[in-house]
């Protein structure tokens, strides 16, 4: 049995997010978490909310609520979302926990030991009109590399240049839009990366498995310019995981707190002893899943998230785990995946453009919306969800192609042999033949699936149901009963054992419909060894019953409403 650790990149928690930020990171990792469990592996799937910084501030802020209370709300009204699209983590954590101050903390006290942390008085942007230091990212300009006039004071959404705040022309605070700034001197802490960048150069070299996407930013971020740069990793705000060493104060520290993008990745790690204390279970429980001195050295640790996320995932994480000294697991494999458009044009938190995970799940159930971003991943390039391809998509895949197999099958079983499956016949050629394809198919949908291919084993996998269809349209056994009742009897035997393999297959990607075939069945099997055997493992005798109907067709009324009712503002 392998061991998989599967995290997914941590949602922020200023809000609802929409169906790209879904696609990008934590769908992709419940599918891959979904198969290893059904291949018979161990898994350890984390995610938590990302609760620290600024704009979880100014969003408590506007709510009227202290940010303690509205993160402890947005945790929840994120959390059941993510139960609503079937997001099947081990745990859901925070990363304003306790575990995650404590190791937070702990890393830096490390850091600081090994020479890896450098107090730097510098000059900040302080706004006037605000009353406060702005973060970097509160504060707007123009690039001075590409001319954006709305780039953020940490990086440029356009040309994805590193930024620092005083590069930015005619700058002015995001909060109140005030150009009244000066720049003040105040005193904050640095992680030297640039000490780890042969370190760094060597690790991500050694990747040969990566994604072109993950490697390519990775050398981008390492080798752009001057190379790496050291980075602040604290700030002057009020909520966040305040600077300690270890569990010392920090003398000139005082009042600040670590910055949002030094603590937040530390939370997959802080996740798993969340995970553990849930359970009542110990410390080696969780530490066996990310220390190598205690048994996390035989861990394939997997990581996804969208390409902004790439850069801290490849260099500041990983400074942070190689700088501590300490025997903590990197990060085998990082899926990164590219943007998902919307109709013509973008996603837009700000402007409620595009559909959001809540209205979502008002308007179709999770399956509907699973498929087809997944089967829309976007990998080697950034893709567009239209709501004419979302139609076409499912009533084509979902409705006629799986879900009109499951219905014709059962329903004519039951007209005429019943609730059992009926005995008698033997395969022909047909039959043979159809073992050779799915054998195949098959062992090409777990490679892909092995490799993380998503579109591809999408593609596989509706392969696999095609030639289910393909089969019983070729059998004909309406028109075998009325000659030939056994072979007839054999081909919805066949027919029925298929529901079941489906089931099983399908479950990473549909996890409802899968459910509702396995239950219709008897129960879901096991992941199938032999395709032969998988399509007998259901005798003649066993009962089973007509699904209800696995899917629905989205009418052009349906689609042209949903079209213009999510192109606006929302809200």
């Amino acid at each position: 049995m392998a061991r998989h650790l599967i995290t997914s990149a941590l949602p922020y928690i200023n809000g609802i997010k929409h169906l790209g930020n879904l696609v990008g990171s934590q769908l992709p990792a419940d599918l891959y978490a979904r198969y290893q469990r059904g291949r018979g592996n161990e898994v350890l799937f984390l995610c938590a909310t990302d609760e620290h910084g600024t704009p979880a501030e100014l969003a408590a802020a506007k709510t009227g609520e202290a940010v303690a209370d509205y993160c402890a709300r947005m945790h929840g009204v994120q959390a059941e979302l993510a139960e609503g699209f079937r997001l099947s983590f081990d745990h859901y954590g925070r990363s304003s926990s306790a575990r995650n101050h404590q190791l937070t903390q702990h890393f830096a006290g490390k850091l600081a030991e090994a020479g890896l942390i450098e107090e730097v008085s510098e000059r900040q942007v302080y706004s006037n009109a605000d009353g406060r230091f702005l973060p970097d990212r509160y504060i707007e300009g123009t690039c001075p590399n590409c001319g954006y006039d709305r780039a953020r004071g940490d990086q440029c959404e356009n040309c994805t240049k590193q930024l620092d705040p005083t590069d930015l022309i005619d700058p002015r605070s995001a909060i109140s839009g005030s150009t009244d700034l000066e720049v003040r001197e105040t005193k904050h802490l640095f992680l030297k990366q640039s000490a780890m960048r042969g370190q760094l150069n060597d690790w991500i070299d050694a990747q040969t498995d990566w994604p072109i996407l993950t490697t390519s930013i990775a050398k981008k971020w390492l080798n752009d310019g001057d190379g790496l740069q050291d980075r602040g990793i604290t700030r002057d705000l009020d909520w966040g995981v305040p600077v300690k060493r270890g569990d010392a104060d920090w003398p000139g520290m005082e009042g600040k707190v670590f910055y949002v993008w030094f603590d937040a990745p530390i939370e997959y790690i802080a996740a798993a002893g969340e995970w553990a204390d849930a359970k009542g279970l110990g410390e080696a429980d969780w530490q066996r899943w990310w220390r190598t001195d205690e048994g996390a050295d035989d861990v394939r640790y997997t990581q996804f998230m969208g390409k902004d996320n790439v850069p801290f995932h490849t260099l500041g994480f990983p400074t942070t785990i190689m700088g501590s000294g300490e025997p903590w697991k990197l990060v085998d494999y990082i899926k990164s995946f590219n943007y998902l458009n919307y109709d013509g044009g973008q996603f837009s938190t700000s402007q409620g453009r595009g559909v959001f995970m809540d209205q979502a799940l008002e308007v179709l159930p999770a399956d509907y919306w699973r498929w087809w971003l997944l089967s829309h991943a976007p990998e080697s390039g950034d893709s567009e969800f239209t709501w004419e391809n979302f139609q076409q998509s499912v009533n084509k895949d979902l409705a006629d192609v799986l879900g009109n197999f499951a219905s014709r099958v059962t329903k004519f079983c039951r007209s005429k042999f019943g609730e059992t499956l009926p005995e008698g016949g033997a395969y022909g050629p047909r039959e043979e033949a159809l073992v050779a394809d799915l054998t195949a198919r098959l062992a090409r949908y777990e490679q892909l699936m092995d490799a993380i291919e998503v579109r591809k084993a999408a593609a596989e996998l509706r392969g696999i149901w095609a030639a289910g269809n393909e089969y019983l349209q070729s059998a004909a056994p309406w028109s075998t009963f009325k000659e030939d009742p056994e072979t007839a009897a054999m081909q919805v035997r066949l027919g029925l054992n298929l529901v079941r393999l489906y089931a099983v297959l399908s479950q990473p990607f549909i996890p409802d419909a899968a459910a509702k075939m396995a239950d219709a069945m008897g129960g879901a099997g096991a992941w199938p060894e032999d395709v032969a055997a998988a399509l007998s493992a259901l005798a003649p005798g066993a009962p089973f019953t007509v699904p209800e109907n696995l899917f629905r067709k989205i009418t052009d009324e349906e689609r042209a409403d949903w079209q213009s009712r999510f192109a606006g503002r929302r809200g």
